[in-house]
């Protein structure tokens, strides 16, 4: 029966303009599941979450690294804290002796105050943009492994869409810690 009324439709489809070709089959899949006639059978569909901000923020690699990171950048953090501190007493300095100081004096520490402030910005912004790029490129490798092991864990159980970062989620669907003890923690 399905074969006739397939060949009904195509006939149907074969003499009808292209605009009308649609509603034509919207009707003719309405009717055939009144008919009772099978035309596709409805699976359950089987989702899961994953919070990536959770898994690099308690991760066991997501620690590691940023502990790593943190040691790498410390030198130079202490040296920027140094710099701000030398700029805040110099400046102090500046505030206490100003009424007693020549103008020219007065200009002149002013101008020291003004480069050692500048100097301060720039190594600032490098050590930020050093920093955000070697954080960038450990939590990349993060990212890596634990989209191998969603992959894994979705092929091993059945998971039809696993959905990463949603506004809210159902604890149920939620398979985070499943992909944090893949990564090892």
């Amino acid at each position: 029966m399905t074969s006739q009324f397939a060949l009904k439709l195509s006939a149907l489809n074969r003499s009808l303009g292209r605009g009308n070709r649609a509603l034509v089959l919207a009707v003719a899949l309405g009717a055939a599941c009144l008919a009772g006639t099978p035309v596709a059978q409805a699976q359950a569909t089987k989702i899961g979450f994953v919070s990536t901000e959770r898994i690099l923020r308690d991760s066991r690699p997501a620690k590691a690294a940023q502990t790593k990171i943190e040691s790498e950048f410390k030198r130079r953090d202490d040296e920027l804290q140094s710099l701000a501190n030398n700029l805040r007493t110099q400046a102090q300095k500046f505030d206490k002796d100003a009424p007693v100081l020549s103008e020219s004096e007065r200009v002149k520490r002013q101008r020291q105050l003004a480069d050692l402030d500048g100097d301060l910005q720039r190594k600032r912004r490098e050590f930020q943009e050093d920093f955000n790029r070697r954080r960038n490129e450990e939590f990349s490798a993060i990212v890596e492994k634990a989209d191998a092991a969603i992959k894994r864990i979705a092929e091993e159980q059945g998971y039809d869409l696993i959905i990463q970062d949603a506004v809210t989620v159902s604890p149920r669907v939620d398979i985070t810690d499943q992909v944090m003890k893949a990564l090892g923690g």
